[in-house]
């Protein structure tokens, strides 16, 4: 069934996006430029990207204001457009090991291997809003300036490769399953669904709603929160690279930012081995601590169920913010037609009701 428009047809429709145009390009204010909005919107923009599934720190900057700060209709312009763009190769695998880190804390140990890298957060600063009146005066060139880092300080070697030193990690064989990354761009993931599947299913997760069900699922039946440590939690710089259609070589094309994290987890089931911790992992695009810590919880609390549970399905199917968010939003739309019908059914259900009361007995009130 289709729907009409509302009131006024396509030229309501039209009119009102006219509407939307004029009031976000003719404000009295200066233009967001998109270099602005990628440097002041910085963890908008990368939420976009890692939710659109597409690295491009312009684009997403370009949807962010004409999505006038919707996040999640962002993300649905971006992924629109990535729709139309050719795919011209596949790149290598990526060795997170090489990542040029910008920020690195291992919270479970006080001295891991290599440094702990506070990096650009407000983590460790008291949440009070400020107003600036002015525009605040210009740091000093000197002021800050990063010195210069060994390889140990921009390669840290990785906590994991401790906790395997010492046997106390769970060791997980390869899927025999799942030997290539599913791309879940060609094709929608259904349960039963390997790992790469959940993966990443969860990296281009909206961040919310991630977050949400991760929270319930490390909630205990009273209300108790499971042991949940984190190890390494990073943001840094990838390089990208591809095989030369010549030389057979790979040529680094480029580098992305990204996030990663390993959750800690303590094993106490009956038939698990309490001698041991498990180890989850989570990478996403651009500096979304929450979502990678989030990602490698779920991907703990996932292994730990059956295929096909009720957690798969939840990561899978529900965790999409444009599908999740689309649905919701097409309740906007007319549905007049399928709601009068409705009308149509419960006035004929009392009708029916109400005949039948009033009906006289078959046999009349001596019969009784």
């Amino acid at each position: 069934m289709g729907y009409s428009g509302v009131r006024g047809g396509m030229d309501a429709i039209l009119a009102a996006e006219r509407l939307v145009r004029r009031r976000r390009d003719d404000a009295p204010v200066e233009w967001a430029g998109t270099e602005q909005i990628a440097r002041r919107f910085r963890l908008a923009v990368d939420r976009i990207m890692g939710e659109a599934g597409l690295y491009d720190e312009g684009i997403a900057a370009d949807a962010f204001r004409q999505a006038e700060g919707d996040v999640l209709e962002a993300a649905h312009l971006v992924r629109a457009h990535r729709s139309t763009l050719p795919k011209l190769a596949v790149t290598e695998p990526v060795d997170p090991d090489r990542m040029v880190v910008l920020r690195r804390i291992v919270p479970a140990h006080r001295t891991p291997g290599g440094p702990q890298l506070l990096g650009r957060t407000t983590d460790y600063t008291g949440r009070l809003l400020e107003r600036p009146r002015e525009r605040p005066a210009p740091v000093p060139a000197e002021a800050g300036q990063p010195q210069p880092r060994t390889d140990e300080q921009r390669h840290p070697r990785r906590f994991y490769r401790l906790l395997a030193e010492l046997d106390l990690v769970v060791q997980h064989p390869d899927p025999e399953d799942d030997p290539e990354p599913f791309d879940i761009t060609r094709r929608a993931p259904r349960t039963p669904a390997p790992r790469s599947a959940i993966l990443a299913s969860m990296a281009r997760a909206e961040t919310g709603a991630l977050v949400g069900l991760w929270y319930r699922s490390i909630l205990g039946p009273d209300g108790d929160v499971h042991e949940i440590t984190l190890g390494d939690t990073r943001h840094g710089r990838v390089g990208l690279s591809i095989t030369h259609p010549h030389t057979g070589r790979p040529v680094e094309i480029g580098r992305i930012r990204v996030t990663e994290a390993e959750g800690i987890e303590d094993l106490d089931g009956a038939d698990e081995d309490r001698t041991k911790f498990d180890v989850g992992y989570g990478l996403c695009f651009g500096h979304n601590e929450r979502k990678a810590i989030a990602m490698a919880n779920l991907d703990i609390a996932w292994r730990r169920t059956e295929s096909g549970s009720a957690l798969e399905q939840l990561l899978l199917l529900t965790t999409d913010g444009l599908d999740s968010g689309g649905f919701l939003e097409h309740l906007k739309l007319p549905h007049y037609v399928t709601f009068r019908s409705m009308v149509d059914r419960k006035t004929a259900t009392r009708q029916a009701a109400d005949a039948a009361e009033r009906a006289p007995e078959p046999f009349g009130e001596e019969c009784r």
